[in-house]
């Protein structure tokens, strides 16, 4: 695949093309990567390809190797993996809560302290997830203001 990158005027629109044959693996992968960059997410459920954008993100998971979006009502599955998934949201409110979960910060109505040093986050729409103890200070950093790393 060649990659071609130049430079525009200011007077010109940014903008990414990807050329392609056939859909395969590696372009839905760079397709995947563009869109997340721009605030959504492709995904799948059932056969089909979804528009997820990040801000309808409730929290992600990986499971059994796959990796789960999860909103309000829905669930889908996106072509990624875990670490790849949060160093595309790095910068977009979300932490990870566990070894395999991403949790939208913005989507927590209440945190209250659980067993063995683990908080609950309970999130608007009633969903319960874990933050494990590991990741707590984490979680502790954000809520006094400052940045997790």
């Amino acid at each position: 695949m060649k990659l071609e990158v130049r430079k525009v005027p200011e007077s010109e629109p940014e903008m990414v093309e990807i050329r392609y044959h056939w859909i395969t693996d590696e372009v839905q992968e760079l397709i995947s990567f563009v869109k997340s960059r721009q605030g959504q997410l492709t995904a799948s459920r059932d056969g089909q390809r979804f528009e997820i954008p990040v801000m309808d993100l409730f929290y992600a998971e990986s499971v059994d190797d796959q990796v789960f979006l999860y909103t309000a009502h829905d669930s889908f599955e996106i072509r990624m993996k875990l670490y790849e998934l949060e160093e595309l949201l790095r910068n977009r409110h979300f932490l990870r809560a566990s070894k395999s979960m991403l949790v939208n910060l913005m989507k927590i109505t209440s945190i209250r302290p659980a067993l063995n040093g683990r908080f609950t986050a309970i999130l608007k729409n009633g969903e319960e997830v874990i933050i494990s103890r590991k990741y707590v200070p984490g979680l502790k950093q954000i809520l006094k203001g400052g940045d997790s790393e």
